[in-house]
């Protein structure tokens, strides 16, 4: 960096935006064809090239933050203002699927009987793998904590285990929900309260899965000594991330599994 008087990253040319764009573009439109026309040829394209692209641009950054010293302070504080803003778009995004639950359950209509949950409907009792789901998250959270801690004191042994345990209690999670969709006693076809819960919880699933990929990453560059004490955004922001979707579990597990049932 001797060739530039100031302490920013001037990012070189990329050809992963453009591959990025196409393989989105390819997605929506292999998914369109797989709906209509029950193709798939698209949709696996589209996905294989989304797979590359991800590999390739989040290797590059790897190289520019851990051994070209691109990540500089100023560079680490803009990247911290982004995570922060994107975790803002999430919890916006998610506020749309509580408005969609409340506008439905507070004044219920007469289509769903005047009552919530509606009539018809079985809800899963919240006292049962929702709880314990709860504690699983919950669990997590203290784990990845945990994590960042001993990385920040050096403790390269605690941090790997630490960081092994918050993956395994995700992948846990997951399979105790994708277990709790196959029993569920109604489908995401059941009115309004089939789509607000499935589509509420299915997509804080994603982000647990996202979430739980994230920090498999950090656990791999982790065990290839790209973190030290003082430089380790990749590992802060997967912690942000998994935090932001405890809470939102919390949110979901009051509002539509308790209050809900």
């Amino acid at each position: 960096m001797a060739h530039q008087a100031h302490a920013f990253h001037m990012v070189d040319p990329s050809p992963w935006p453009l591959t990025g764009a196409t393989a989105a573009f390819l997605l929506t439109s292999g998914l369109a064809m797989w709906f209509h026309f029950n193709s798939t040829a698209i949709l696996t394209l589209g996905f294989i090239l989304m797979i590359l692209t991800m590999y390739q641009w989040w290797r590059d950054i790897v190289r520019e933050g851990t051994y070209q010293g691109h990540h500089t302070p100023p560079v680490q504080k803009g990247l911290r203002y982004g995570m922060i803003l994107f975790i803002t778009s999430e919890v916006f995004f998610f506020i749309g699927f509580f408005w969609a639950f409340y506008n439905a359950s507070l004044a219920p209509t007469p289509e769903v009987g005047e009552s919530w949950p509606p009539t018809g409907i079985s809800p899963l009792n919240p006292f049962e793998v929702p709880l314990l789901n709860t504690a699983v998250l919950l669990a997590s959270g203290v784990s990845v904590t945990w994590a960042h801690h001993s990385l920040m004191q050096g403790d390269r042994k605690g941090t790997t285990q630490a960081l092994s345990l918050t993956i395994l209690l995700g992948l846990y999670f997951t399979a105790l929900q994708a277990m709790e969709y196959y029993e569920a006693p109604f489908t995401i076809a059941d009115g309004i309260y089939g789509s607000t819960f499935f589509v509420a919880t299915g997509f804080h699933g994603l982000h647990v899965i996202i979430g739980s990929l994230f920090l498999s990453a950090c656990l791999l560059r982790q065990i290839k000594f790209h973190f030290t004490d003082q430089h380790h955004f990749g590992f802060e922001a997967a912690a942000w991330y998994w935090h932001f979707v405890d809470v939102v579990w919390l949110f979901l597990y009051v509002s539509i599994y308790w209050w809900g049932s």
